[in-house]
């Protein structure tokens, strides 16, 4: 089970995210972390857009709630989602 954290500005979690994958989805998990397939390259900040687009749309909330909070260039990243607790965020994702 992934941690899940609560934060005065919202939920955060850790995911290890692999671009260019044949379709887009949650893998499972690796470590502290979830693991994402991406369709999109891991160029020009493309591979965080789908991201944040795939984990907004997962957790039925508006595209803005949904910031990477750390490792923009990196695979292993640390997504906040503002306005959901911990526990919305696991049910949601039911994981």
């Amino acid at each position: 089970m992934i941690p899940i954290n609560d934060s005065p500005s919202g939920a955060t979690f850790a995911v290890k995210v692999h671009p260019r994958a044949k379709k887009n989805g949650i893998t499972g998990e690796i470590g502290d972390a979830l693991k994402l397939a991406l369709t999109a390259p891991p160029v020009e900040g493309r591979a965080n857009e789908a991201c944040i687009d795939f984990l907004a749309k997962a957790l039925d909330v508006p595209r803005s709630s949904v910031t990477i909070a750390a490792g923009q260039s990196s695979r292993n990243k640390v997504i906040r989602v503002a306005g959901l607790t911990a526990h919305q965020v696991r049910h949601r994702l039911g994981i």
